[in-house]
């Protein structure tokens, strides 16, 4: 219930003592304001080296045809197996709930594109929109493949760095909207890409999946399926799903084609995330120590508040004696100690909160490095820094209430 006589007390006592309640809550905005920086700049770091090092550490799962190395319900082996359209869908389709982005990528080498004068050979890949994503890739200029594309079996072309540097002298502004033999079959350029995977990457030419099929005639070949999981922080929860995502599936196709379940050329897959521990790792490691370090700045603040806290009890001992002479009952001493380190805890930590979410949209406004990017608090931290705040006030002030509250009136009514 609502007391304000007790609020009352609580001002005139911080009315009374404002240099000690400055720097009393000045201990715990320092805390708070360490802990967003440093909360903000871990996100920040973490963002930035996932952009940096993606390339390095890939998160998709690849489902391969290849061919069959033992018998198998009276088939012999080196049997080819062709993954087809229905295939996907029935993939794509059974998993949906579990899967963030999905292609499939048909190759041919040996796409010989001329513009001009100008010629070179490169990598044709038949995908879909989300390749975009799996690959790790970003568009420069113009727009990547569309579902309307695939559907109409558009003859349009995504190109490499290295097409751009050979066919228009690195001008890739200048090669949208252009019309490029490829094969001697006529493609209009949509879009450039970057990839920081390295030469080879930059050498694809993506076109729609179902293009491909069209001009080379197959018909429902799909090459192979690409999927990225939705993302999980925990690296080992993540890697198990994958790959129990990635054994239903092969097993799924396995047994339609009739392939030994321990065959592992038949159908096979490639789980990326086996490499990417040390990225997960090291967000952890990175969340683990500015959390321990802010913590730790925050606890500083917190003895600090309990030692006022003790000080004021000490000042206020004749009056305490006098309240429990008049009836006051210890829980009610508790809590008249308990409201001013709690009330002084919040506000001053809501200062330091809002001050560093200050600081951080202006380093986010200002600052630009590459492996420091975006560095916020989510949400869910800012309420999270919350509870803490209650909880130290709590904590800060419970002892000296404790020790208040266990003063005899007698003892007290002497003190000078």
């Amino acid at each position: 219930m609502f007391n304000i006589e007790r609020w009352q007390e609580i001002f005139e006592a911080i009315s009374k003592n404002k240099l000690r309640t400055f720097l009393t809550g000045l201990s715990v905005s320092s805390g708070i304001f360490i802990l967003i920086i440093l909360l903000g700049v871990a996100e920040g770091l973490k963002k930035g080296i996932k952009k940096q090092f993606e390339q390095d550490i890939p998160t998709k799962i690849q489902i391969f045809p290849g061919t069959t190395s033992k018998g198998f319900k009276g088939l012999n082996p080196n049997r080819r197996i062709k993954f087809n359209t229905s295939d996907y869908a029935h993939v794509t389709e059974k998993y949906k709930p579990e899967i963030q982005y999905q292609a499939t990528n048909l190759v041919k080498y040996g796409g010989v594109t001329t513009y001009e004068d100008k010629n070179g050979n490169y990598i044709l890949y038949g995908t879909m929109p989300d390749n975009l994503f799996l690959a790790n890739a970003y568009l420069i200029a113009g727009r990547f493949i569309s579902e309307k594309d695939l559907k109409n079996k558009a003859k349009v072309v995504v190109l490499g760095q290295r097409p751009i540097k050979d066919l228009f002298d690195g001008d890739y502004k200048a090669a949208i909207g252009k019309i490029i033999s490829i094969n001697s079959i006529k493609f209009k350029v949509i879009g450039v890409y970057e990839d920081n995977g390295g030469e080879r990457q930059d050498t694809y030419m993506y076109i729609p999946h179902s293009t491909i099929t069209r001009i080379y005639n197959l018909t429902n070949d799909i090459g192979r399926m690409e999927f990225t999981l939705n993302p999980i922080e925990d690296y080992t929860t993540a890697l198990n799903k994958a790959e129990d995502f990635a054994q239903r599936v092969t097993n799924q196709l396995k047994a339609k084609y009739s392939v030994h379940p321990d065959d592992l050329k038949g159908v096979r897959y490639y789980n990326a995330l086996e490499g990417g521990k040390s990225f997960y790792m090291l967000n952890f490691g990175l969340k683990i120590f500015f959390w321990g370090i802010g913590i730790l700045t925050l606890i500083s603040g917190i003895v600090g508040v309990s030692n006022i806290m003790l000080i004021i009890v000490k000042e206020r001992t004749k009056e305490i004696g006098i309240r429990k002479a008049l009836g006051a009952q210890p829980k009610a001493i508790v809590n008249m100690i308990l409201h001013e380190s709690i009330f002084i805890t919040i506000i001053s930590g809501l200062i330091g909160l809002f001050a560093g979410i200050i600081i951080l949209d202006i380093i986010n406004n200002n600052l630009e490095i590459e492996f420091l990017l975006n560095p916020t608090v989510p949400f869910n931290v800012a309420v999270i820094t919350l509870i803490i705040l209650i909880i130290a006030g709590a904590i800060a002030g419970y002892i000296p209430a404790r020790h208040a509250s266990k003063i005899k009136p007698i003892v007290a009514l002497r003190d000078e």
